[in-house]
């Protein structure tokens, strides 16, 4: 019997689920931790506090206060900015730091230098963003890394994100040498995922109708719920697992159909799907525009973003929730937002540009 790629994609997706699933059977209660976490407010840094917390151990937050203020009142807070200074942090030991807010080179060289005898262990929380670039299938932690042009830069660009992820976890690695983890998601998806990028979709599904869908129903994609994100972030500060990450689910195991299709069945909607081709997507800067959020295109420079090697972290307990779970839970806490934030969506097609789309489409 033979197999074509995408049967072969999907058994190596299959293998890794029960692989994680294996080990979260396993999972020991350990003894309680100090962990500071640098951030703790955004997408996924609440899910990995209530994890710790309800394993009993002591959390300490750094933040500027800002966003979210008062979620977490029975945790301590101290108020700080990564860009200094830091000296509300100074006298003071962790067992281990959870960096999820440093993006700037010069905020990672001020926490390492003053944490580096203060902690056993170190976990930045980067991006796949952070490689050279996403080309090849199988991408795995070991592939080249983005360049930084301007190791100054104040901002935040599409052009330099990737590069300064990477001169980020290249001052925790020579800082820390053994006593650290990279941690490299794709999309991070689910509840509190108010990039809205993954959010869209099963949105914009249970508004029924006719659905402008990228691609093929073929097409794979790629991204890591928040909850399994936080399970083997907990993973990483319960062991002090060390070494680099991908955080996705296996290749090839979720396809742009299956996603809609379960966005549909979920929320039990009457929407159908008219299939925009590539060269139409491309033309219209869909992508580039965050119209189209989540595909990406199988053919051309980014034909491995959605085929990143995730099998390292398996092998280190990461395991996945079904789609329908992230779906469903998706939707639940996309409909307790606030009306502005259900009104207009930080990423996908408005309605009147999709019905503009769809009758081009048509034409």
């Amino acid at each position: 019997m033979t197999i074509n790629r995408r049967e072969a994609l999907l058994m190596t997706g299959a293998a890794a689920l029960l692989a994680g699933q294996t080990f979260a059977a396993e999972t020991k209660k350990t003894k309680p931790l100090k962990v500071l976490i640098l951030g703790g407010t955004g997408i996924s840094g609440p899910h990995l506090v209530r994890e710790l917390r309800d394993a009993g151990h002591q959390l300490t937050l750094l933040n500027r206060g800002k966003r979210n203020p008062g979620l977490f009142k029975d945790i301590e807070t101290l108020i700080g900015d990564r860009n200094g200074p830091l000296d509300v942090l100074k006298g003071r030991d962790w067992d281990v730091v959870v960096d999820n807010s440093g993006y700037f080179p010069r905020q990672l060289k001020l926490s390492t230098d003053l944490l580096k005898d203060h902690t056993q262990h170190y976990i930045y929380v980067s991006s796949i963003s952070a490689y050279a670039d996403l080309t090849p299938p199988g991408i795995d932690e070991d592939y080249k890394l983005a360049d930084l042009k301007d190791p100054d830069a104040t901002e935040i660009t599409n052009d330099n994100y990737g590069g300064l992820k990477a001169a980020c976890e290249q001052i925790v690695e020579k800082t820390f040498g053994e006593r650290q983890a990279v941690i490299r998601p794709s999309y991070i998806v689910g509840p509190g995922d108010s990039s809205d990028r993954f959010t869209y979709w099963p949105v914009r599904v249970a508004r029924g109708g006719e659905v402008l869908a990228p691609g093929t129903a073929n097409d794979t994609v790629q991204f890591i719920d928040v909850r399994d994100m936080a399970d083997f972030m907990r993973a990483c500060v319960e062991r002090k697992i060390k070494g680099r990450y991908n955080l996705c689910n296996p290749p090839g195991s979720v396809t742009m159909g299956e996603l809609l299709e379960t966005s549909k069945r979920v929320s039990k909607s009457n929407a159908s799907f008219t299939w925009a081709s590539q060269s139409f997507i491309e033309q219209q800067k869909l992508v580039e525009n965050g119209e189209i959020p989540i595909w990406a295109p199988p053919i051309g420079k980014e034909a491995g973003a959605t085929l990143v090697s995730s099998a390292r972290a398996v092998a280190q307990g990461l395991r996945f929730r079904d789609l329908d779970t992230t779906v469903k839970d998706t939707l639940a806490w996309h409909n307790q937002r606030p009306a502005e934030e259900k009104a207009k969506l930080r990423a996908g097609l408005t309605a009147e540009r999709e019905a503009e789309l769809l009758k081009q489409l048509k034409a």
